[in-house]
């Protein structure tokens, strides 16, 4: 299916002749605990890993940590670029560091899909978050999936979400907007969990999070909701009157524009000045109805489209109109162009792309497009563009515009994503984290699709099991060259103990476990429990009025071995969204497996939970299994 899953494989293929050579492997007692910066030394190559606490002086445990691989010639002058390393983050039962056979029997194991020997975090692994019709969040593992399925979880929501947004310092939180409860929800993404709701006005809708994450600034019936994302707080409740509303920021997020359909003005808001009672910095008359508004590194200028099809051009310094570029009415969105200087406005009612230049502030190109033509996405080398009346996503060369706009297209499903009357004003076409690839949600079909630049159709699809996917977002585990030749991200551990950075690179051909440790937080002792997860035995699949026999296993994760005689082993099947369920006792079987006998009322996905109250093992404890349940 993706690129990131064929280098895994071909990674597996290569661990049992991998040799490596570390500088100071025999200068640090088997013993002790290696400080951070660790070295590694293979074949002219300088493998440099570092953990450290982002808001401590130590790793805390509950607390994140920035990991980091610096990769650069033995020198250290020359810094290697665009590799592709691979990494898991796992605990040890002792102080004593991962001897080189004992390392390479990780990554042999964890680059399985099985359960016997998995690591705490998967540094390669991404998920595909789906924003359902329904009060909830479809979390898909597009490579191994649990269970025979690729539903990894269900994150459930207070009431169906209209619109969400990523943290941007890291992936660990995720708001969502519930027009229906007045509320804006905050998930944590290490926990798929909700943590808080926030009142947010009356019907908030559009989401917009500040470049540093500072601020997040909610768009609701009556004007904007401002929320301080480290309080949780609303700190101020910007009226500026009845209609939709939009909002962009400077680079700097020194000021904020915001517009309303109703109001024919921008309003600029000094974001250092948020205070009750608000006043903005300057209010500009743009006339007629303002429906999207956005700024341009570039140009220094704010863009803001109109229903009437003229696009107000405001320069960003003195806050003053510099011109107007003319479309044709019936624009609805705007969007730029990252890294690039042009502009697309589209326009559903005329069934067109606008282009325009952000340094000359002409328009360039009319590009004909499907019918309803209602949302854009960027790859590299495209401007993606799905229409809501046709099931063909169109493409644009950005490579060729200002020459031409070369257009072509592909199906992404069999019916117009209209034709099931759901929409929402996030994305439903986001970048796979592949480059030249990108995942498109149809709610017609309720699948998505994963197409790859150069094809003609979609390489393949996931199912979003029977739920309606209204948008899509990614959320990408793995490391990033975050500066040349660092490869690094943010990671959270919530036990305390010793553990292994699982390292492994393909050319050159290394692997090795970096040691650290993680404190406990002296503020909030926790107490320590097993890491336990549960090991699906049978095979077949679960038939709608069937009998059902399942097997499984609990298995301790830091020894690697079932939990045998555990006696008062409780198990919860219930079928998603919870409409039934059932809580059977678990039979001991040889082998230290377990079965459990249930009937499924009906086809769907069904969640199977454990407990175990000897050990003081809640339901939510253990990972659950998910068994998809097929009629005859």
């Amino acid at each position: 299916m993706s690129s990131r899953f064929f280098a895994l494989v071909t990674l597996l293929l290569i661990t049992s002749v991998v040799q490596v050579s570390a500088q100071d492997n025999n200068s640090v007692p088997a013993a002790k605990v290696a400080p951070t910066p660790q070295v590694l030394n293979v074949e002219g190559v300088s493998i440099e890993f570092n953990v450290t606490p982002v808001r401590s002086q130590r790793l805390i445990a509950g607390e994140e940590a920035r990991i980091g691989f610096k990769i650069t010639g033995t020198s250290g002058a020359v810094p290697l670029s665009n590799l592709r390393p691979v990494a898991w983050i796992d605990q040890r039962k002792s102080r004593d560091t991962s001897e080189s056979k004992e390392c390479r029997e990780k990554v042999q194991s964890f680059l399985q899909t099985s359960f016997a020997k998995r690591p705490v975090l998967d540094l390669n692994a991404y998920f595909i978050l789906t924003l359902n019709q329904e009060p909830n969040i479809s979390v898909i593992d597009p490579i191994s999936g649990f269970g025979g399925s690729k539903l990894y979880n269900l994150i459930a929501l207070p009431g169906p979400g209209e619109d969400w947004v990523m943290g941007t310092s890291d992936q660990n939180r995720l708001y969502v907007s519930i027009p229906t409860l007045n509320e804006v929800a905050v998930i944590d993404m290490t926990t798929w969990k909700s943590i808080a709701t926030i009142a947010a006005g009356s019907e908030p809708t559009r989401l917009a999070l500040q470049n540093d994450g500072r601020f997040l600034w909610v768009g609701n019936k009556q004007g904007i909701a401002v929320i301080d994302t480290s309080t949780l707080d609303v700190i101020t409740q910007i009226k500026t009157g009845a209609g939709p509303h939009e909002v962009a920021f400077t680079d700097d997020d020194r000021l904020a524009f915001i517009i309303n359909e109703r109001g024919g003005k921008l309003l600029v808001v000094d974001t250092r000045k948020l205070a009750i009672p608000f006043s903005p910095l300057k209010e500009i008359k743009v006339d007629g109805s303002p429906v999207a508004v956005t700024f341009s590194s570039l140009s220094k200028a704010v863009y803001v489209a109109q229903d009437d099809g003229t696009i107000v051009v405001v320069d960003a310094n003195r806050l003053e109109i510099q011109t107007r570029i003319k479309t044709q009415p019936g624009l609805r969105s705007l969007h730029l162009q990252p890294d690039g200087r042009y502009g697309f406005a589209l326009n559903p009612s005329v069934n067109a792309v606008f282009v325009f230049d952000l340094t000359s502030n002409k328009l360039v190109h009319t590009v004909p497009v499907g019918p309803g033509a209602d949302q854009i996405t960027f790859t590299k080398q495209f401007a993606y563009i799905r229409s809501s009346g046709s099931e063909f996503v169109h493409m644009i060369k950005l490579a060729d515009l200002g020459k031409e706009a070369a257009l072509s297209r592909f199906p992404a499903g069999q019916k117009a994503p209209k034709e099931s009357a759901v929409s929402s004003l996030a994305n439903a076409i986001v970048p796979a984290p592949e480059e030249g690839a990108v995942l498109v949600a149809n709610p017609s079909d309720k699948m998505i699709y994963y197409y790859t630049e150069g094809m003609a159709a979609p390489m393949g699809s996931f199912q979003n099991y029977r739920r309606i996917p209204k948008a899509l977002l990614v959320l990408d585990n793995g490391l990033r060259e975050t500066a040349r030749g660092i490869y690094s991200t943010t990671i959270r551990l919530d036990t305390p103990g010793f553990y292994d950075a699982v390292f492994l690179l393909d050319s050159p051909r290394a692997v090795h476990c970096f040691d650290f440790t993680v404190d406990d937080d002296p503020a909030h002792p926790k107490p320590k429990r097993e890491s336990l997860i549960a090991q699906q035995l049978t095979n077949e699949s679960p038939v709608v009025g069937e009998s059902y026999n399942l097997r499984f296993r609990i298995i301790e994760t830091s020894a690697g071995v079932a939990k045998a005689n555990l006696n008062d082993l409780g198990v919860l099947v219930y079928l998603a969204p919870g409409i039934w369920q059932d809580r059977l006792p678990a039979k001991p079987i040889a082998n230290g497996a377990y079965e459990i006998n249930f009937i499924p009322p009906q086809s769907g996905v069904y969640y199977v939970h454990f407990r175990i109250p000897s050990l003081d093992v809640p339901f939510s404890q253990i990972m659950p299994l998910v068994l998809e349940v097929r009629k005859k």
